[in-house]
């Protein structure tokens, strides 16, 4: 008011804080100062819940076109905030802001459509009473009709409302009049989203892929304000989810990795060299919020330090709980959760469903659930659509070659696969280029074991149990409704080995190396060498075990633990299509892994 009786040229209001913020910094740490507003953004902003100016403050410059400068008097060399008519600012949306302790009031109805009058005499009935209405949304239908109220206002909104349809209610023309409680209205803001394509898909898509259900929209012909009703419990995760999806803050992560042992460690320190970069470059916060080994586990409410987390593993660790370490991964006040199972344990696998279901996202080298009963599988597939969830386990064939993808390229571009073939386990084919017989084959495992190129329990491997798993994940993503039971399998575990611990497996296998001798050398006589391969046609048929192959094939001249994986298709018949590589070892699984956790990245919002 002195401004305008002044005729001043420019108003300054000093305050505590750097200008008007693009969110609550409360709820949103990385929320920015807003450049410049207009004065219709700042009384939107200002109307849903920024205490920074109030409208009615701004009335009298506004009337006099006053710019207002929002200034912080503990930083008066910051730029601070412009409220005028015209702002020059290249943000398409400028703020995004909540109101809470909204309940919904919903009429319903088939007695309204066509009917002039009712939204009247809804409106007229809550004027009388005094109760203020914040948000309006109405069908085309007509059908249904509901307004967003001060949730301490409800009952006597329902009251009043009821009496005013008492005669369509008892005729049965109106079915219900009702009121959702604990509701929260999200608003984003901004000159630039008139006349702009997409802003309102960015707004939905950024809720559903952080599993944040609408229950009712607005927006204006000006195109300045997109509103929603959202549950309450899930406001902050709808506002980080929105504000990060126009790259106003980090997209942020909240992750837990169970199993921090020969694959997850790597995967730790690998995030721990890409984290500063992920967040500066892509504004990607990845927050491993959660570590959990076999008897303890560490919760950290900001997230690990990744640099020292072996520390903090140590100092701060406490029992392994399951439940209780997924419970605080999942915080309701962050966009998404993923869970990282880097273990090769079935028990941890059995919880993918659950976890998938409550929209929760998981990235996992295990192979136990892809290959576990085909009910199981199915039900993956299922819970994934139940809660809006990604799951990705690329790491379950080949470490970090991309085999899986390959395979699912080459269906959805409507290629048929005829068969998979390939050396798909790392540690075999580390075993069979290593192994020239002046060294006991027992003593090779042994070593590779020591490497960190077995699964935990080399039987897994000579068994041929992992390339099982393996075919049957392949055969799986080929469509093939395959059991595990149906691979064939010719196991390299003599039979009297199979039970008892790992040490007294290691130390008997040595009784058996004359048999490997006398294998090895009948193959070298004819030319050949010893490769354990595994194959699957697109009939069904699923072989794995140990083969003489010419020295010339493909699978014969491979390094140390490389996998070779041979696809033949209908377009690829002639000249089959191979990917080879690394299929083993601590470095390219947590790769991988790491591949797949930016792939998820990407599919919620990310700029990658």
């Amino acid at each position: 008011m002195f401004g305008s009786l002044l005729d001043a040229s420019e108003i300054h209001i000093w305050t505590d804080v750097d200008g008007v913020l693009s969110a609550d910094p409360r709820r949103v740490p990385n929320a920015q100062v807003i450049d410049s507003l207009s004065y219709n953004e700042a009384m939107e902003l200002a109307y849903f819940g920024a205490k920074v100016i109030h409208p009615q403050t701004m009335a009298p410059a506004v009337g006099r076109s006053i710019p207002i400068y929002i200034r912080n008097t503990f930083n008066p060399a910051g730029p601070g905030t412009l409220i005028c008519a015209k702002p020059d600012s290249q943000l398409l949306v400028k703020g995004i802001t909540t109101i809470e302790g909204i309940a919904l009031v919903n009429i319903e109805g088939a007695g309204m459509i066509g009917v002039p009058g009712t939204a009247h005499r809804l409106f007229g009935a809550l004027r009388e009473e005094g109760i203020s209405v914040i948000l309006i949304s109405q069908g085309s239908s007509e059908h249904s009709i509901c307004c967003a109220i001060p949730q301490d206002q409800s009952e006597r909104a329902l009251r009043v409302v009821r009496a005013a349809f008492r005669r369509e209610l008892d005729e049965g023309q109106i079915q219900s009049v009702e009121a959702s409680p604990d509701l929260a209205i999200l608003a984003v803001v901004g000159d630039g989203m008139a006349g702009t394509p997409g802003v309102s898909a960015k707004v939905f898509n950024a809720l559903g892929a952080a599993a944040v259900n609408v229950r009712a929209i607005a927006q204006g012909a000006s195109e300045r304000n997109i509103s929603v009703v959202v549950d309450g419990k899930h406001a902050t995760r709808a506002l980080r989810a929105t504000h990060a999806s126009f790259y106003l803050s980090p997209n942020t992560f909240s992750i837990g990795l169970i199993g921090p042992g020969t694959v997850g460690r790597v995967l730790l320190d690998q995030l721990a060299t890409q984290q500063a970069r992920l967040s500066r470059e892509f504004k990607l916060d990845l927050r491993v919020r959660g570590i959990m080994g076999s008897k303890r586990m560490l919760l950290s409410e900001p997230g690990a330090d990744l640099d020292h987390w072996r520390d903090e593993l140590q100092s701060q660790a406490e029992p392994a709980d399951l439940k209780r370490f997924v419970e605080h991964v999942q915080a309701d006040y962050l966009p998404h959760t993923v869970i990282i199972d880097c273990t090769a344990d079935g028990e941890v696998a059995s919880h993918y469903r659950d976890w998938l279901e409550a929209g929760i996202h998981v990235v996992t080298p295990n192979k136990k659930a892809n290959s576990a009963s085909l009910d199981y599988y199915d039900s993956l597939k299922a819970a994934r659509r139940v809660g809006g969830s990604h799951y990705l386990y690329e790491g379950t064939v080949g470490a970090g070659l991309p085999i899986v993808q390959t395979l699912r390229d080459l269906r959805e571009t409507g290629d048929e696969i005829e068969s998979i073939e390939g050396i798909f386990s790392g540690t075999l084919a580390y075993l069979f280029n290593v192994y020239d017989g002046s060294v006991p084959f027992s003593a090779i495992v042994r070593e590779a074991k020591q490497r960190g190129y077995t699964e935990p329990d080399p039987r897994d491997d000579l068994s041929g149990t992992d390339v099982a798993r393996k075919l049957t994940i392949l055969a799986r993503e080929m469509g093939l409704r395959l059991e595990m039971s149906d691979v064939k399998v010719a196991s390299l575990v003599p039979v009297d080995l199979e039970h008892g611990t790992i040490d007294g497996f290691l130390d008997g296998l040595s009784a058996y190396d004359a048999g490997m001798q006398e294998r090895f050398a009948a193959a070298a006589a004819a030319g050949k060498v010893l490769r354990y391969v595994g194959r699957i046609t697109s009939t069904g048929e699923a072989t794995v075990g140990l083969v003489e192959m010419d020295r010339k094939h493909a699978f014969a001249n491979i390094a140390l633990t490389d996998n070779v994986v041979r696809f033949s298709t209908a377009r690829y018949n002639k000249n089959a299509l191979i990917v080879q590589g690394p299929g083993a070892g601590p470095e390219v699984t947590a790769g991988g892994v790491f591949g797949d956790l930016l792939r998820l990245s990407a599919y919620l919002g990310a700029r990658l």
